[in-house]
């Protein structure tokens, strides 16, 4: 699995990474978690906020920081 964290290192792109990554502690899982700064690579997936998570290569949020039990729901999917 990899997870990817667009956004051009703000406060809340930082956040939404971090709560990524106690969001996979708690499932006990393992993922690549990969930082995507870059506005052009960005906007290639179509997203015009962020941060937005993006897993295995599928936008799953954008614009919000998703709190650590949204991230398990999710992955839990």
């Amino acid at each position: 699995m990899i997870i990817k964290i667009l956004g051009t290192g703000c406060k809340k792109c930082v956040q939404l990474g971090e709560n990524t990554e106690v969001a996979l502690k708690e499932l006990g899982r393992k993922a690549e978690v990969v930082k995507v700064t870059e506005i052009p690579a960005i906007m290639a997936y179509g997203v015009m906020s962020t941060p937005a998570l993006v897993i295995d290569e599928k936008v799953v949020s954008a614009g919000k920081v998703l709190k650590p039990k949204d991230i398990v729901k999710i992955l839990e999917k």
